[in-house]
């Protein structure tokens, strides 16, 4: 007879493994599984609970409660979902050329018609920067408060409609303002139409800082005023004449304003993060230069400037550039930061 490879089997008859212990100890579990054994005293009985938190024992403290958990920015699940969607493009705006400039073959604009008297440009120069300070002032206050206050954020993120509807008033005022010589030199007109302008650009400018961090809209602000500041000192003390570079400035002008239509109409089918970042690259360095051209044209003393019944058009080309830079620089930290 061949003999077995299988150990014998527990006979149950001949006692317990082990011996009773002693104590109010209760005895060990019966082995096998419960469709065999029955349903074993202290345990569930089918259905087992179905909830990953619920216990499995009496007395038994829960899971973790469900989510989203107070460290949480935004609720678990489809990414899709509960993150915000990325802000919207810059507005597109074209850099104001001036059709109508004063020329001179001398080294001061106009010279002889009276603008080259240093006390009209100096009363010409204060006035316009009046004004800028006034729009830059408005704007700030504006971006603060979409930034500091949270219900504000939330419902300019919420209703996009307004920032389209900003963008529209902006393109009407801005093309009144630029093309038509009439509104554009009549008080009060003109300060009417500079006012309604500003406000809009500032809710539009406002509405893009909404969607950035705290640190990157000062920082953003920060290298803005010192870009400003050192492009103004620089044409102030420079003998390198922008102003007779109207045709290249114009050809770029023409350049960024394609190049932001094509970018936003490739960006609203699919997000491209690089090919934003490379507009606001370029955005940036190209109103800087159009932030020294439209400074020159202020002062006065190159080829080519500006009349002094043009305070308003002269604001509002440095204005525009000077935002633009802002809105620019802003998007190139903002997606550092992230």
């Amino acid at each position: 007879m061949s003999r077995s490879d299988y150990p014998p089997g527990y006979d149950d008859s001949r006692g317990p493994m082990y011996a009773p212990q002693g104590g109010n100890y209760p005895p060990p579990p019966a082995y096998g599984f419960p469709a065999y054994g029955g349903p074993q005293p202290g345990q569930p009985s089918a259905p087992y609970p179905m909830g990953p938190n619920t216990p499995l024992y009496p007395g038994q403290p829960g899971g973790y409660p469900p989510g989203p958990y107070s460290g949480q920015p935004h609720p678990g699940g489809h990414p899709g979902a509960g993150y915000p969607s990325p802000p919207p493009m810059p507005p597109v705006i074209p850099p104001t050329i001036p059709s109508d400039v004063l020329s001179s073959g001398d080294e001061f604009a106009a010279h002889g018609s009276g603008w080259d008297s240093l006390s009209i440009r100096h009363a010409f120069i204060r006035k316009v920067y009046l004004i800028l300070a006034a729009q830059l002032l408005v704007t700030t206050a504006i971006v603060a408060v979409f930034t500091f206050v949270q219900p504000v954020r939330v419902f300019v993120q919420r209703n996009r409609a307004i920032y389209w509807a900003s963008y529209g008033v902006y393109l009407v005022t801005h093309l009144v303002l630029v093309c038509c010589k009439g509104p554009r030199r009549k008080f009060p007109w003109n300060l009417i139409l500079l006012s309604i302008f500003t406000l809009a650009m500032s809710y539009m400018t406002g509405s893009i800082s909404s969607y950035y961090d705290t640190k990157a809209v000062f920082l953003a602000m920060g290298i803005t005023a010192v870009v400003c500041i050192a492009v103004t000192v620089f044409c102030f003390q420079t003998k390198v004449d922008f102003t007779k570079c109207q045709g290249l400035f114009c050809v770029l002008g023409i350049v960024m304003f394609v190049t932001g239509i094509i970018t936003c109409i490739v960006l609203s089918f699919k997000y491209i993060p690089w090919l934003h970042m490379l507009y606001a690259a370029m955005g940036a360095i190209a109103f800087t230069l159009f932030l020294a051209y439209h400074t020159q044209l202020l002062i006065g003393n190159r080829k080519h400037s500006i009349g002094p019944e043009e305070y308003v058009f002269a604001a509002l080309s440095i204005y525009v550039d000077i935002v633009q830079i802002f809105i620019f620089l802003l998007q190139i930290i903002g997606a550092a930061t992230k």
